[in-house]
């Protein structure tokens, strides 16, 4: 059965930070990287979200103002 493929816009920060990423984590593609990403975000213990309770949420402003190159 052949895979299927999809193709995700995103930005050339981000494919830069994913590229890191994938030489950190020893992946041999940009979905083996996303999919390492996946499984260490899903072990975090929800324990550990809501540690800062006053801390407001971000926005799409501080997004663009904070990550863009």
């Amino acid at each position: 059965m052949a895979m299927s493929t999809t193709t995700v816009e995103i930005k050339r920060s981000t494919a830069k930070l994913l590229e890191e990423m994938k030489q950190k984590y020893e992946t041999k593609s940009i979905d083996q990287t996303i999919r390492k990403l996946i499984d260490k975000a899903e072990n975090i213990p929800d324990s550990l979200f809501g540690a800062h309770p006053k801390m407001k949420p971000f926005s799409r402003a501080d997004e663009t103002k904070d990550h863009e190159i």
